[in-house]
């Protein structure tokens, strides 16, 4: 499943999207990027994933929010890491999923 914030899968007003990966351990995985098909290939498949990923490959696409700048995008990824594993669950369950990033998912 595949959540955005506002519906918006990323005109160019919103280059940056904070996102949500699910390990293979069930742990949950915070980062930014400007492009999440390209960052979820990294994370599973070459050395420019994260340290924390590289061991609980395969990880999956749970999450996806857009934002118009890396600052926007950097402020909400501290505010979604400082949250409990519930209450990521919580925000990744009740956002509906948007079919325009669902193919970002490979």
């Amino acid at each position: 499943m595949i959540c955005t914030d506002d519906g918006d899968s990323g005109s160019a007003e919103n280059s940056w999207f904070v996102y949500i990966l699910s390990c293979r351990d069930q742990t949950l995985y915070t980062g930014i990027t400007t492009d999440p098909r390209r960052r979820l290939l990294e994370h599973n498949s070459t050395p420019d994933g994260a340290r924390y990923t590289r061991g609980r490959r395969p990880v999956i696409l749970v999450y996806l929010e857009p934002h118009p700048s890396r600052s926007a995008a950097s402020r909400r990824e501290h505010v979604i890491k400082r949250m409990s594993a519930a209450r990521k669950n919580h925000l990744i369950a009740t956002r509906a999923v948007q079919q325009e990033v669902a193919d970002i998912s490979l």
